[in-house]
């Protein structure tokens, strides 16, 4: 499996924690039971204080199911799903 840095922001008027429907479904996708389910391991999670910025990083097959999971962040805003390395494997290899 791949490493993945997944980066979601949305405008503060648009805030999903807000929303009694969608903060709950979100907090599910962010669940490790579910994403094991979908092939996924997630390794954390973090929003930036007051930013509306939420950072997720996370294990999958691809680049593409990892985007299909988080899918539905992006519908309260932006979805930036980018391949990554952990620190070690970098210094392993010298260089980013």
């Amino acid at each position: 499996m791949a490493l993945f840095v997944a980066e979601h922001r949305h405008p503060a008027d648009r805030c999903p924690a807000g929303n009694p429907q969608m903060a709950p479904f979100l907090l599910q996708i962010l669940s490790d039971e579910n994403a094991s389910k979908a092939g996924l391991k997630l390794h954390g999670d973090a929003v930036a204080k007051g930013q509306h910025h939420l950072f997720v990083i996370i294990e999958g097959p691809s680049e593409t199911a990892v985007r299909q999971y988080l899918g539905p962040f992006a519908q309260a805003g932006s979805l930036d799903v980018i391949p990554a390395s952990t620190c070690e494997e970098v210094v392993d290899r010298g260089a980013c």
